[in-house]
């Protein structure tokens, strides 16, 4: 069964439909369709933010308590290096992921005191299948160029801070937001 992150009200319905308690939550969703704002509808607007935001909010109100009840564990969200830095066309997606920083700095704050570890990842440019779609080679070479390393991350070293930030030997990293984008915001 596919869960649709852009409807709060199904992420929500089956978040609170088992009584799981997680070790660790990664929110993981990105939804970034290239838009200029002036060409953007409410209901693109919505979706991204849904599937940005708002999903991560349901599953951190049910699952946070859980996992501070619990008493250890963490939350780790994916955001972006654009969640601090613009770049046109990127408007929901950038304004999505800064607002999930937010949030996260929150659940750091709230279940803190019980043991429960929040923080956000904030790539840079990631060789993935969103990053292909969006970009064309040349594109990809462009952004390459814009790192400090001259190249865009694999996907495994995002997932190995990930790993880390989840895991037990993280015991005192809460409420941070950490980038790993090759050197991109050193510019």
């Amino acid at each position: 069964e596919t869960l649709d992150l852009s409807d709060p009200d199904a992420v929500r319905v089956f978040a609170e439909a088992d009584d799981l308690v997680p070790n660790a939550l990664v929110l993981n969703a990105g939804e970034n369709i290239p838009m200029l704002l002036a060409d953007l509808t409410t209901e693109h607007w919505r979706q991204t933010i849904n599937v940005n935001l708002n999903s991560c909010f349901e599953l951190i109100r049910v699952y946070g308590p859980r996992i501070a009840e619990a008493g250890r564990g963490s939350i780790v969200a994916i955001s972006s290096c654009f969640s601090f830095r613009g770049r046109s066309g990127r408007g929901p997606y950038a304004a999505s992921k800064a607002a999930l920083n937010s949030l996260i700095r929150v659940a750091a704050l709230e279940y803190g005191p019980s043991g429960v570890l929040a923080n956000t990842v904030c790539p840079g440019f990631v060789m993935t299948d969103l990053t292909q779609q969006n970009n064309d080679e040349e594109a990809i070479s462009s952004l390459a160029a814009t790192t400090a390393l001259g190249r865009l991350a694999e996907p495994e070293e995002i997932a190995g801070l990930v790993a880390f930030l989840a895991s037990e030997n993280n015991t005192y990293i809460t409420g941070q937001t950490l980038t790993i984008d090759g050197g991109y915001s050193c510019q």
